[in-house]
């Protein structure tokens, strides 16, 4: 018979240790030798569980003394079954996320770059060679934006943005039916970024339609081609019908010297745009920007002409292929003579290299095969489509004043803009003293000395030799 040495004394004190040893994680040699005697008594049952529920949760050192205060043994008897409560919490919630599946959420700017981005395409639709729509693919979230923040709607573009996508072609065929006549006749004239500053040739030129005499409905039937980007702005912003005409490789936008190459590249580049309108189906009146409309002039053109040009010398007949033309301002009909004619005055450019391809028309308006072609040219009258080489001497039959026989932007529009006053105060005169007046016009002023200089039907120099040594034999 084992006899348990406890006394009443030493069972209150072991009760004291396991009551001091619930928070603790390990016990000591010492203590677990002084439970060993006690579970050698007789506890009663209530006690022996307390001691191995002690025993199993906590783990820490006992204290040097056996006495502790009292507010230190309620605080670790609270202890214990909060501890207990978090190890069941913490069981509960272990097993609920190993049984419930994981769904991911971003965060709040992952959102807002998947919403932004390009709509998703899925990879089964992809063909070999596009690419990802995105370098860290998510397809699980790319359809689904995040429910607080709506789908964002991109602007409306602005217009210049619309036309982006169309070609040059698509957006020329486009300008020119709503500018178009019900004839599908169009006005033309083309500028670049030096010609269209503001308060420079454009202006005025748009004033003279709008103080002309039945011109201002014209403007409706304007196309401005703009040959470079600052030209194509400016012109959106005082005209409806524009269209940006750009050549690869070549830089139309600054000030070009007449008989320059790249003066002569862009009126070549001209030219064989006229050919293009022509082949689509328009008939065209071309008219540089330095030309003044003070009358509407289609019912001053010949009714036989397929191609009408002004002159700078006029010889009195529309006919004779001797009067000095000037392309500065040309009528053409849409018809197989007339695409033809172009086609053949173009190509003609390689007979030629290095000239003006209006001298140039002056060699194959004789040709024979300008002949066979049967193209019907007539030359128009200075009396009505004037210019600064031969003025119109009557302001009652006049329709345009060309700024010609003058080279050098303020020189022009110096002259242009005392022709236009000189309009106006003649449209200002009362009507019986307009039809009896012998008005006249105080133009040319900066441009008189280049006149003295060159005389009118040389205002484009011919290089000597040229009829009989300029063609490039093939």
């Amino acid at each position: 018979m084992v006899i348990c040495p406890c006394s009443r004394r030493d069972l209150r004190q072991r009760r004291m240790l396991t009551l001091w040893s619930v928070s603790s994680w390990m016990l000591d040699d010492d203590s677990m030798r002084y439970l060993y005697s006690f579970r050698q008594c007789r506890l009663a049952s209530w006690e022996r569980k307390e001691l191995a529920l002690g025993a199993g949760l906590v783990r820490t050192s006992l204290p040097s003394g056996i006495g502790m205060k009292a507010a230190d043994s309620v605080l670790r008897r609270c202890l214990s079954p909060l501890l207990f409560l978090a190890v069941i919490v913490l069981s509960f919630n272990l097993i609920y996320r190993a049984a419930t599946p994981a769904i991911l959420v971003p965060p709040t700017s992952l959102r807002v770059d998947i919403i932004g981005a390009p709509p998703f395409v899925p990879k089964k639709q992809l063909a070999p060679s596009d690419p990802h729509p995105s370098s860290n693919p998510l397809p699980e979230l790319r359809n689904e934006p995040a429910s607080s923040v709506p789908p964002a709607v991109p602007p409306d573009p602005p217009p210049l943005l619309q036309t982006a996508s169309e070609s040059q072609e698509m957006r020329l065929e486009r300008v020119l039916r709503e500018a178009a006549t019900a004839d599908n006749t169009v006005i033309i004239t083309s500028l670049n970024a030096f010609w269209s500053t503001p308060g420079s040739v454009l202006d005025v030129f748009l004033e003279s339609f709008r103080t002309g005499k039945g011109t201002r409905e014209l403007l409706n039937h304007l196309v401005i081609v703009a040959v470079d980007g600052k030209a194509y702005e400016r012109c959106v912003a005082v005209h409806r019908h524009c269209f940006d005409f750009t050549v690869e490789g070549v830089d139309f936008s600054g000030e070009k010297v007449f008989n320059s190459p790249e003066y002569l590249d862009m009126m070549w580049a001209r030219l064989d745009f006229l050919r293009l309108v022509l082949e689509k189906g328009f008939s065209f009146v071309f008219s540089d920007v330095d030309v003044m409309w003070f009358r509407n002039p289609f019912p001053y053109f010949y009714p036989d002409g397929d191609f009408q040009i002004s002159c700078d010398n006029f010889l009195g007949d529309p006919t004779n292929l001797k009067n000095w033309p000037n392309n500065g301002f040309n009528y053409a009909r849409s018809n197989n003579r007339s695409i033809e004619f172009f086609k053949y005055w173009y190509s003609s450019r390689t007979r030629f290299p290095g000239v003006h391809e209006q001298n140039v028309l002056n060699i194959i308006k004789f040709d024979q095969h300008t002949q066979d072609i049967g193209v019907k040219i007539r030359f128009l009258s200075t009396e009505r489509f004037g210019g600064f080489c031969e003025p119109s001497r009557n302001f009652n039959k006049v329709c345009t004043m060309h700024a010609n026989c003058c080279i050098g932007l303020h020189r022009k529009i110096n002259d242009l803009r005392a022709m236009l006053d000189d309009w106006k105060k003649f449209r200002s005169l009362p009507p019986n003293v307009r039809i009896s007046s012998n008005f006249s016009w105080s133009v040319p002023q900066s441009c008189r000395y280049l006149l003295i200089v060159m005389p009118p039907f040389m205002s484009h120099t011919i290089p000597p030799g040229f009829f009989s040594k300029k063609e490039k034999k093939p």
